[in-house]
């Protein structure tokens, strides 16, 4: 057990280091992004939902036919 513990020791602190070496977006930059993810969720969303209901209706008509 003294071995996975010290495995996990060193992963971490190999971890933390890693983080230390990135390079994290400021404030502004960060919100500029998840507003374009927000708005390009909701620009595929209402795409999708366009589709499906075109589709539902395409499929509606052939099965009453």
């Amino acid at each position: 057990m003294g071995k996975w513990f010290a495995k996990t020791r060193a992963f971490i602190a190999e971890t933390m280091d890693e983080m230390a070496k990135c390079t994290w977006p400021e404030k502004g930059q960060l919100l500029e992004s998840t507003i374009l993810v927000i708005i390009a969720l909701a620009v595929t969303s209402i795409f999708v939902a366009g589709v499906d209901q075109i589709l539902f209706h395409i499929v509606k008509g052939i099965i009453k036919s």
